[in-house]
């Protein structure tokens, strides 16, 4: 099947992942002038007002970048919706994206109503949905989104825990359609075999919370660049899903990383008045201990880019 036309000219076959709080304007636009699909939450434009804000002088600085380098590959934007009943800023968030033909949304959590995917349909843009389990998967593509990210073992954030083999084995049984992968993808070689396991595309989180545009502290920072992998640890407790976090910041919290409590999915709450009660408990994925340095947002891509292409060299593909 042939991919969606906003997914067909990148430098790299890579989407990058909208992350909680890092995502910015600023790390959005580097990663789109880089080639690659930039991303944001939209929950991340607070206040809702924000949103547009951030959409209007985005498209503008792209439209100025591209017509300044014509021979340069732009990639598009994407925003990240959190379907829930918790979410009440959902169809204010979804109407600007509308408003502003946002060519790729990517939806969480729960399959987006028809309503939803209409709308972004209606203008040309697609869906992709993040999944965790081939159930998920079947209940978004019965829905009508247009794509799949498969969010395996060892993702940053919000994750699943089945090896990146299955999931992308079982769902492409039944699924021809885009695909991306996110897992632990922090190389160029990782790239190429997200694409070798049957991926089209590498679903990047962690490797840009460590890159010089991402919107975080100092000690967040260094402390991606100072972890491996043994210092992740899974819990559901922050938001009642399941997901890797950085050990040192729970330490920092005050919490026992190997006795946390156990929370539920009735914790989750995406309201535009919740409370941030966990936003120094640092996600990340479990590929840290391949971070080892504060690139910036082009020199990082440039670098995956070049191990991506030895890659194929070496394996003559």
């Amino acid at each position: 099947m042939a991919l969606p036309a906003a997914l067909q000219n990148l430098s790299l076959p890579v989407i990058a992942s909208p992350m909680f709080i890092a995502s910015g304007p600023a790390l959005v636009a580097a990663q789109c002038k880089a080639g690659i699909v930039g991303s944001f939450p939209a929950l991340n434009a607070r206040p809702a007002e924000l949103l547009d804000v951030w959409l209007t002088d985005l498209k503008k600085e792209l439209a100025e970048y591209q017509a300044a380098n014509p021979d340069k590959r732009v990639g598009p934007i994407a925003v990240n919706q959190i379907v829930h009943q918790s979410n009440d800023r959902l169809a204010h968030d979804v109407e600007v994206c509308v408003k502003h033909q946002v060519p790729i949304i990517i939806s969480s959590l729960r399959a987006p109503p028809k309503e939803m995917l209409d709308a972004i349909h209606s203008y040309g843009g697609i869906v992709l949905h993040d999944v965790i389990s081939i159930r998920h998967a079947e209940k978004a593509l019965e829905a009508g989104v247009d794509g799949l990210i498969l969010v395996a073992a060892g993702a940053g954030g919000h994750a699943g825990n089945l090896s990146p083999f299955a999931l992308v084995g079982e769902v492409r049984k039944f699924f021809k359609g885009p695909i991306a992968l996110s897992g632990s993808i922090a190389t160029g070689d990782a790239i190429l075999a997200a694409q070798a396991m049957g991926a089209d595309f590498a679903y990047i989180g962690s490797r840009w919370l460590a890159t010089k545009e991402s919107n975080v502290s100092e000690d967040y920072r260094n402390a991606i660049v100072e972890s491996t992998a043994a210092d992740i640890i899974y819990s559901n407790l922050f938001t009642g899903v399941h997901g890797n976090y950085l050990k040192k910041s729970v330490v920092a919290a005050g919490l026992d990383p190997d006795a946390l409590p156990v929370s539920d999915k009735t914790a989750m709450n995406f309201g535009s008045g919740s409370a941030k009660a966990w936003r120094d408990i640092w996600g990340a994925g479990q590929g840290v201990g391949l971070m080892d340095d504060v690139p910036t947002t082009a020199e990082m891509v440039a670098r995956l880019k070049a191990e991506y292409d030895a890659a194929r060299a070496r394996l003559a593909l």
